[in-house]
């Protein structure tokens, strides 16, 4: 049965890119947790009320946000915040488009382009966390095998169908490593998704800090480095200062990318950011849409299916 919709409009009449704004939330192409396209967003997660979905609409100046299940009221409710338009709202218009280099380049081909704010850190971290040291393919994998087997149906009417929650964080808490086994995660992987989701809560209540008290908080979990938290950082507190450092590939990226320097390590990748502090992130994120790509050197990494072990 449908349920009741809560719906709220927001006005907005500067640029807004919602695929390139929120593909960052989309884990690989099977993620039935979100829905993505050029005029619409659905969007799965689950507060402190209860599970919820969200439909976002562009409409004539600005968007149509509509929300179902116990969470729906507050997950509308910050609606501004999770498009990044709210006040402290952050968007690629940061950049200084009246310099000439590459970086304002970037920023006035992508000016829609905002950084999400979710407040949802679980539905961040547990998904950082299968991507640690793996291939995309592995984490993708493994994070849509969750989905699949541990999360129900979102709520919402029939144009979300097949849309699925993230796992409830207990019975991530409470799932074997055989189970976390079929989905292709190892044994340490499992044991730090177990540990986060035990400490849901405690997780979650970062949200209500600033960024770097928030971080501090992760940062202290064994098995939670300086990548992790960024990914968090970047998604679900919508900091425009945090940057991967510990990624395989980012630091190539930005040093070729503002540099011509085809590899390079975190320290001279943190050297050439040092100009944009403050903005870091959504440097990062003009690079990643739209920065030259460093040669490759050697095979790719290959995806690894530790299933049939």
């Amino acid at each position: 049965m449908e349920d009741h919709a809560v719906t709220r409009d927001l006005t907005w009449t500067e640029p807004y890119d919602l695929i390139r704004t929120f593909a960052p939330l989309v884990r690989g192409q099977g993620d039935r947790t979100i829905r993505l396209s050029s005029s619409r967003l659905w969007w799965t997660t689950r507060t402190a009320d209860g599970p919820a979905s969200v439909e976002v609409r562009r409409v004539d100046g600005g968007f149509r946000v509509s929300g179902w299940g116990p969470g729906s009221t507050d997950l509308v409710g910050r609606a501004d915040r999770l498009l990044g338009i709210d006040d402290a709202g952050h968007g690629i218009a940061m950049l200084d488009a009246t310099e000439g280099n590459l970086v304002a380049r970037l920023a006035r081909r992508y000016p829609g382009v905002r950084l999400t704010r979710t407040e949802a850190v679980l539905d961040a971290l547990v998904p950082a966390i299968l991507e640690q040291k793996v291939t995309g393919t592995e984490a993708h994998r493994a994070w849509n095998g969750l989905v699949r087997t541990l999360g129900e149906p979102a709520p919402g009417p029939p144009g979300n169908a097949g849309l699925r929650l993230a796992p409830a964080p207990a019975a991530l808490a409470r799932l074997p490593d055989h189970a976390f086994h079929r989905i292709g995660l190892e044994g340490r992987r499992a044991a730090l998704v177990r540990r986060v989701a035990r400490e849901a809560d405690r997780v979650e209540a970062t949200t209500a800090s600033g960024s770097a008290a928030a971080s501090a908080v992760l940062d202290a979990i064994p098995g939670i480095g300086p990548w992790t938290v960024a990914e968090v950082a970047v998604r679900a507190w919508g900091d425009p200062d945090a940057v991967s450092v510990g990624d395989f590939h980012l630091k190539n990226l930005v040093a070729y990318a503002l540099a011509g320097e085809p590899r390079a390590d975190d320290a001279r990748m943190l050297e050439l950011l040092a100009p944009y502090a403050g903005r870091r992130a959504l440097v990062v994120r003009v690079l990643e849409l739209g920065g030259p790509r460093p040669p490759r050197y050697g095979p790719r990494l290959a995806p690894r299916d530790i299933r049939a072990i």
